[in-house]
């Protein structure tokens, strides 16, 4: 059985989005997480951090950002961008009562979490932006553009894990065959004939594969500030991290001196968040935050 509700909503402009729902656990009633994944995940890579977040008493919302998961696929490939990102995670919130909320995002879901304080910065009570900032490594966005959104087409599961453990195996050293293979059946889906494909849109790559995504601006570096400006925020960079290299970090320490910052070993982009390091810190960031 699953510890999760299945939510759909309708974005602004009709699309059918989605999301999962865990239940926080018994106790006094503390502000949602909502958990915001990468360019070419969707919702499944909390599956394991959502359930413990959830047992400190807080509902844990993790979303499939449009075009991935079981969320649809946006027809015009122009509004694949975090502004409409930001626009439907607000509407969720709107739809579910939730006036604050706390926010996870790894990688792309950091930069939809900085648009949204930049958009309705009452919504972000606290952040915790995992591997992402405002000043990104062009190493590390060539290095994704290499991969995200080029077809592909697997004809079984150890294939799929073999590609994940290609394309990731630079910044999870240590990972196990059983855990990429766990990454696999959450990164592919299966159709009739059995032939495996990502579970998202390539068209979320233009932006990308384009230039149009720079490793800063003006406005990203003012989100950022904007977000980190009297409320709680955290960075989690992995240290073998080639999107945030210890340049970008420093730099976002020192446009926020009260940011918190830990590094989690041994892995690059972008972490779990599972991996000690960083649950103990997500655990003593949450204590803080009503």
């Amino acid at each position: 059985m699953s510890n999760y509700t299945e939510l759909s909503f309708t974005s602004e402009d009709g699309l059918r989005l989605y999301a999962r729902d865990y239940a926080g656990s018994s106790g006094p009633a503390r502000l949602p997480v909502i958990c915001i994944h990468g360019l070419t995940r969707n919702s499944a890579d909390f599956d394991e951090l959502a359930p413990l977040l959830a047992a400190l008493s807080r509902r844990v919302i993790a979303v499939d950002v449009r075009g991935r998961g079981h969320s649809q696929h946006d027809p015009r490939h122009d509004n694949y961008n975090p502004v409409v990102y930001a626009g439907d995670v607000a509407r969720l919130m709107h739809e579910l009562g939730i006036a604050r909320a706390v926010f996870i995002g790894t990688s792309m879901g950091g930069l939809i979490t900085m648009t949204l304080a930049a958009q309705h910065i009452e919504l972000v009570a606290a952040a915790i932006l995992n591997d992402i900032g405002p000043v990104l490594s062009e190493k590390g966005l060539a290095r994704i553009a290499g991969y995200a959104g080029k077809g592909v087409a697997l004809g079984s599961w150890s294939e799929a894990a073999g590609f994940i453990k290609d394309i990731n195996l630079c910044a999870f050293p240590d990972n196990s065959e059983e855990e990429w293979g766990k990454w696999a059946r959450r990164a592919f889906e299966q159709d009739e004939t059995g032939s495996l494909s990502p579970r998202y849109d390539p068209n979320i790559a233009i932006a990308l594969q384009t230039g149009k995504l720079r490793p800063t601006s003006l406005a990203a570096r003012m989100a950022f500030r904007r977000l980190a400006r009297k409320r709680p925020v955290m960075l989690v960079r992995g240290a073998l991290s080639d999107l945030v290299e210890a340049r970008q970090a420093d730099w976002m320490r020192r446009a926020a001196p009260d940011m918190q910052y830990v590094e989690v070993p041994q892995v690059g982009h972008a972490p779990m968040l599972t991996e000690p390091a960083a649950l103990k810190a997500i655990a003593e960031f949450l204590a803080t935050v009503p």
